[in-house]
């Protein structure tokens, strides 16, 4: 998912990051970082979501855990990983294979292939790609039904010879993204009237679709708003978006410390995590209300994973 990454990276104060550890998590444990298993999540909800599954699980593993939320992008969290400064995170392999390779193209549509080449990408770094989950949360452009209605849209090369009349809203970093507004400039020739700058495909862009404030939007494809709003995502007829499995990573070091109770608690939730059951989640937590927390909690006890 375009929208937490980029080819560009950022050193990072230790001391300031260290900070936010523990603080930001719905609920759970707290533990020293070198002790346990510090869980880091994007911030966005569905980030949030993913990370409290996987971070529950391990608890009821016996693992203590702490947690390391709404870190914003990958240019905080992967010199974070790298550096020891968290252990964990559920990533998106081919935005995440993109941004370690600097935007060097070799994320494709192939998830087999896609995700070798994360792995050896981050081994070299010291960290572990476990097992990926059959979810796949892609970048994706929105229209309302209307908008679609009136301009013949179904495909997003049928924006090109209207998008000079419309505005598009994304996240900030988004004119910058491979997989966001740079790649729809490049491969779809696309050149709004305007960006506007929201949120990561969460409620800021579903309600300026809904009133209109924007003509098109980055949405993800395991948005709710798609069932629960009049919203239709545009077929990315050229290809632009590559595979993007949830694919948890964590220091080898950590793995190591922790065996085989860390994998099989997080391989158990990634074998069981499809993108309908993703959506039903993400659902929970955008449109109902529910706390990450809560929803990972309630998942988790659907599936028999929340006692050791």
């Amino acid at each position: 998912m375009d929208p937490v990454g980029s080819v560009r990276r950022l050193a990072i104060p230790l001391l300031a990051f260290t900070l936010v550890l523990g603080a930001c998590g719905d609920s759970g444990s707290s533990s020293s970082p070198t002790e346990g298993v510090t869980v880091a999540a994007f911030g966005f909800s569905e980030s949030r979501v993913l990370a409290e599954l996987y971070a529950q699980a391990m608890e009821a593993k016996g693992i203590s855990v702490s947690r390391a939320y709404d870190l914003a992008s990958r240019e905080v969290v992967e010199p974070a990983l790298e550096q020891g400064v968290v252990d964990f995170v559920a990533e998106y392999s081919g935005t995440a294979l993109e941004f370690l390779n600097r935007g060097s193209g070799q994320a494709t549509s192939d998830p087999e292939a896609t995700y070798r080449l994360l792995r050896e990408a981050f081994a070299a770094r010291g960290v572990t790609t476990l097992a990926p989950a059959p979810a796949q949360t892609q970048n994706a452009v929105a229209v309302t039904q209307a908008t679609a209605d009136r301009l013949g849209l179904t495909k997003v090369s049928d924006l090109r010879p209207v998008a000079p009349g419309l505005v598009f809203g994304a996240p900030p970093e988004c004119p910058e993204r491979r997989f966001c507004l740079a790649g729809l400039t490049a491969v779809y020739g696309l050149s709004f009237k305007e960006f506007r700058a929201l949120d990561a495909g969460g409620p800021l862009t579903v309600g300026a679709l809904e009133g209109n404030e924007i003509d098109v939007g980055l949405l993800f494809t395991t948005s709710p708003a798609v069932e629960t709003s009049d919203l239709l995502l545009l077929a990315d007829d050229r290809g632009l978006q590559p595979a993007e499995n949830v694919v948890p990573v964590v220091r080898t070091e950590v793995l190591q410390r922790h065996g085989d109770d860390l994998r099989q608690a997080v391989d158990a939730v990634s074998q069981l995590l499809t993108a309908e059951e993703l959506i039903r989640l993400n659902r929970q937590v955008e449109v109902e209300r529910t706390s990450p927390h809560q929803a990972a909690r309630s998942w988790l006890a659907r599936h028999g994973l929340d006692k050791s």
